[in-house]
């Protein structure tokens, strides 16, 4: 009748591998069951340490009483806590030895030695670690190790810093590395350093660059024919980028977040399948936009008297959005959209698009829908994240904010699209009449969309009453 140990008569192998799935202080902990796992914990190949899990010290004998007296408390405390961990992962490392290593992941924040974090990434380097996750918080400048750079046995690399650091990146060679994932970081000789790193990846598929600040550099260069997925990501609307180049004709998926670049001398995207676009303008280009959109004609003459012509673009994106032009799937961001009115010299056909993702906004107004749509003639699936837009004159035939010309068929009455999606159906904006503008929109892509099979509307109203209101009236349409 008593309890039987059943993992302990496991083969040691499969404790092992069990025990890899566990953070490294828990893994630890079960040397303390018997004899049999006293040391077993050391022989698993993956590694995950956490500095935060030693943040919970135990209460201070003494209280502090004044404020230098509670800043001595705790820096006492973060040297206690950052050498205990340090003491922890050392320990680890000489108890594994030579043994092989799979996966290496690291989170540290101030505090600890980077001296010390350099010599376990050289020792998990040594032992072959094929997954190498690095999660580094310091507040001080820190100089990787350069032995990451010639790894012959990574095939995973995420760098995530909080003080960016400099990466002075010279001899590369990273034969096995499939995926590489850098936030944020600074190379010393910005676009070259970033060329040189991606230069000795030769068989790299995902590339993740979050938080790259390239816009400072003179050029970026994205050049990777065995790439597959690329996300880069550039949260501040900030300034223009001088140039930036991306040429990975085997990409099928790409996430993509930027500022207009000042030129695209190469955009070169054959392959791509789905793309998930949020290109926008600088404050600079934005503050032109709305005056553009805001001036009196007096104000638009004065423009034009000085030299500036009534068809100049804001920026110019022309050859990125031509480049995207294959995609089968495609999102855009209301800053797209935008772009694609004020930054593009013409919208490309879209021969491939079978499912397209349309952001709403407020404060962006659907100018260019009418020609994305006019060129997507095979497009089966459009999705609306909202319907509230801005109102202007040149949305065209896609909305209900000018009425059609007499005589003149709408772009929706040639749409080929079979489903209909409309997200946040419902929310309400500045306006009362919101609502009833969503139930007129509805009821005109239902009226002029031929090919329509099925429309789905996902509701976003506070009120249950008001999804029962609108469910009634959208059955009388």
């Amino acid at each position: 009748g008593g309890c039987r140990d059943v993992i302990s008569g496991l083969p040691e192998a499969l404790c092992c591998h069990i025990l890899s799935f566990l953070p490294t202080k828990e893994a630890a902990s079960t040397s303390v069951l018997s004899k049999n796992w006293r040391y077993l914990f050391a022989f698993v190949p993956n590694l995950d340490f956490d500095d935060s899990v030693y943040l919970n010290p135990e209460k201070e004998k003494k209280i502090p009483t004044s404020p230098r007296d509670f800043m001595a408390m705790i820096d006492e405390r973060e040297n206690r806590i950052s050498t205990s961990f340090m003491d922890f992962v050392d320990r680890v490392l000489a108890l594994q030895g030579n043994s092989p290593i799979h996966k290496f992941s690291l989170k540290v924040r101030d505090g600890v030695d980077p001296v010390g974090i350099n010599s376990w990434i050289d020792n998990v380097l040594e032992r072959g670690v094929s997954n190498l996750d690095l999660d580094i918080g310091l507040e001080s400048e820190f100089l990787l190790s350069s032995k990451i750079y010639l790894s012959k046995t990574l095939v995973r690399l995420k760098l995530k810093f909080g003080y960016s650091p400099t990466l002075d990146v010279e001899d590369v060679h990273l034969p096995k590395l499939k995926t590489l994932y850098l936030d944020p970081v600074h190379f010393e000789k910005h676009g070259v350093g970033l060329t040189k790193l991606l230069s000795g990846c030769h068989m790299l598929e995902d590339l993740v660059l979050d938080d790259i600040s390239w816009f400072i550099w003179d050029f970026a260069s994205v050049s990777v024919t065995t790439l597959k997925r690329l996300t880069f990501c550039w949260g501040e609307r900030g300034e223009n980028a001088k140039s930036v180049s991306l040429d990975t004709p085997n990409l099928v998926y790409l996430k993509f977040t930027d500022t207009i670049a000042d030129k695209y001398p190469k955009v070169n995207f054959d392959s791509l399948v789905e793309a998930h676009i949020d290109l926008r303008m600088s404050e600079e280009q934005m503050g032109l936009t709305h005056f553009l959109e805001e001036a009196s004609f007096e104000d638009l003459q004065i423009h034009y008297s000085e030299g500036h012509g009534e068809n100049d673009l804001v920026g110019n994106a022309t050859a990125f959005i031509m480049g995207i032009c294959n995609v089968k799937i495609l999102s855009l961001s209301a800053n797209t959209l935008q772009v694609l009115t004020y930054s593009c010299e013409a919208i490309p056909l879209f021969n491939n698009l079978t499912h397209l993702t349309i952001e709403s906004n407020p404060e962006v107004g659907w100018q260019s829908l009418p020609g994305l749509l006019k060129n997507s003639p095979n497009l089966e699936t459009l999705v609306f994240q909202g319907l509230l837009h801005k109102a202007m004159d040149r949305c065209g035939d896609v909305c209900l904010c000018k009425p059609c010309e007499e005589g003149i068929p709408s772009c929706l009455s040639s749409s080929p699209v079979k489903v209909l999606k409309i997200q946040k159906f419902g929310e309400i904006g500045d306006y009362y009449d919101d609502m009833e503008k969503q139930r007129e929109q509805i009821k005109y892509f239902l009226e002029t969309m031929p090919n329509l099979e099925q429309m789905i509307l996902y509701y976003n109203t506070p009120i249950d009453e008001d999804v029962i209101e609108a469910s009634r009236q959208l059955e009388r349409l």
